[in-house]
Protein backbone atom coordinates (compact mmCIF):
# COMPACT_ATOMS: atom_id res chain seq x y z
CA UNK A 1 0.00 0.00 0.00
CA UNK A 2 2.90 1.95 0.99
CA UNK A 3 4.79 1.80 -2.70
CA UNK A 4 1.53 2.66 -3.83
CA UNK A 5 1.75 5.70 -2.50
CA UNK A 6 4.59 6.68 -3.85
CA UNK A 7 4.37 5.12 -7.22
CA UNK A 8 1.43 7.92 -7.50
CA UNK A 9 3.78 10.91 -6.54
CA UNK A 10 6.87 9.46 -8.61
CA UNK A 11 4.45 9.55 -12.06
CA UNK A 12 3.06 12.79 -11.41
CA UNK A 13 6.19 14.67 -10.50
CA UNK A 14 7.61 14.55 -14.15
CA UNK A 15 4.32 14.83 -15.55
CA UNK A 16 3.20 18.28 -13.48
CA UNK A 17 6.93 19.51 -13.80
CA UNK A 18 7.00 19.02 -17.64
CA UNK A 19 3.78 20.77 -17.37
CA UNK A 20 4.96 23.83 -15.67
CA UNK A 21 8.19 24.16 -17.67
CA UNK A 22 6.56 23.81 -21.12
CA UNK A 23 3.54 26.16 -20.39
CA UNK A 24 5.11 29.37 -21.02
CA UNK A 25 6.14 28.79 -24.18
CA UNK A 26 2.89 28.40 -25.13
CA UNK A 27 1.79 31.56 -23.61
CA UNK A 28 0.72 34.53 -26.28
CA UNK A 29 2.49 37.07 -24.03
CA UNK A 30 5.73 35.62 -24.04
CA UNK A 31 6.37 35.27 -27.72
CA UNK A 32 8.13 38.37 -27.95
CA UNK A 33 10.81 37.07 -25.55
CA UNK A 34 11.08 34.22 -27.48
CA UNK A 35 11.15 36.21 -30.36
CA UNK A 36 14.63 37.63 -28.61
CA UNK A 37 15.68 34.70 -27.11
CA UNK A 38 15.66 33.34 -31.04
CA UNK A 39 18.80 34.94 -31.27
CA UNK A 40 20.78 34.13 -28.08
CA UNK A 41 24.38 33.08 -28.48
CA UNK A 42 24.35 34.15 -32.59
CA UNK A 43 26.89 36.75 -33.28
CA UNK A 44 26.53 39.35 -35.92
CA UNK A 45 28.64 40.93 -38.60
CA UNK A 46 27.97 44.43 -38.43
CA UNK A 47 24.44 47.01 -37.58
CA UNK A 48 23.73 46.12 -41.19
CA UNK A 49 23.42 42.47 -40.51
CA UNK A 50 20.26 41.25 -41.32
CA UNK A 51 19.91 39.00 -38.88
CA UNK A 52 21.08 41.79 -36.59
CA UNK A 53 18.36 43.97 -37.56
CA UNK A 54 15.71 41.19 -36.76
CA UNK A 55 17.26 40.99 -33.33
CA UNK A 56 17.16 44.46 -32.66
CA UNK A 57 13.91 44.80 -34.06
CA UNK A 58 12.61 41.77 -31.64
CA UNK A 59 14.93 43.30 -28.49
CA UNK A 60 12.82 46.72 -29.64
CA UNK A 61 9.79 45.08 -28.96
CA UNK A 62 10.09 43.58 -26.36
CA UNK A 63 11.35 46.02 -24.04
CA UNK A 64 8.36 48.62 -24.71
CA UNK A 65 6.19 46.21 -23.96
CA UNK A 66 7.52 45.53 -20.93
CA UNK A 67 7.84 49.04 -20.15
CA UNK A 68 4.19 49.90 -21.22
CA UNK A 69 3.28 47.13 -18.30
CA UNK A 70 5.43 47.66 -15.97
CA UNK A 71 5.58 51.64 -15.91
CA UNK A 72 2.50 52.79 -18.11
CA UNK A 73 4.71 54.92 -20.32
CA UNK A 74 4.20 54.13 -24.27
CA UNK A 75 7.52 54.40 -26.40
CA UNK A 76 7.78 53.91 -30.19
CA UNK A 77 9.89 51.35 -30.94
CA UNK A 78 11.32 53.28 -34.14
CA UNK A 79 12.92 56.08 -31.98
CA UNK A 80 15.26 54.32 -30.00
CA UNK A 81 17.41 51.59 -30.43
CA UNK A 82 17.17 48.37 -28.51
CA UNK A 83 19.87 49.08 -26.50
CA UNK A 84 18.58 52.27 -25.42
CA UNK A 85 15.52 51.19 -24.56
CA UNK A 86 17.48 48.64 -22.18
CA UNK A 87 18.98 52.04 -20.59
CA UNK A 88 15.62 53.65 -20.37
CA UNK A 89 14.19 50.98 -18.73
CA UNK A 90 17.15 50.44 -15.91
CA UNK A 91 17.10 54.37 -15.14
CA UNK A 92 12.98 53.55 -14.46
CA UNK A 93 13.88 50.77 -12.20
CA UNK A 94 15.57 53.84 -10.45
CA UNK A 95 13.80 56.96 -10.70
CA UNK A 96 11.88 58.23 -7.78
CA UNK A 97 8.32 58.22 -7.37
CA UNK A 98 7.98 61.87 -7.33
CA UNK A 99 10.69 62.39 -10.41
CA UNK A 100 9.32 62.98 -13.62
CA UNK A 101 9.67 60.16 -16.44
CA UNK A 102 10.27 62.59 -19.17
CA UNK A 103 13.59 63.47 -17.01
CA UNK A 104 14.91 60.36 -17.81
CA UNK A 105 13.61 60.14 -21.20
CA UNK A 106 16.14 63.39 -22.20
CA UNK A 107 18.99 61.21 -20.83
CA UNK A 108 18.79 59.09 -24.08
CA UNK A 109 19.22 60.56 -27.59
CA UNK A 110 16.21 59.51 -29.92
CA UNK A 111 17.31 58.39 -33.54
CA UNK A 112 15.12 59.18 -36.47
Amino acid sequence: MLVKKYLWFFLMVPILGSWVITSPVYAKENSLQYQVLDHAGKSFSGAQDPSYLDYDLALRKYVTDRILKRFGIALDPKIYSGFDLLNIEALFKCKKSEEPFDLFLKMVPKRP
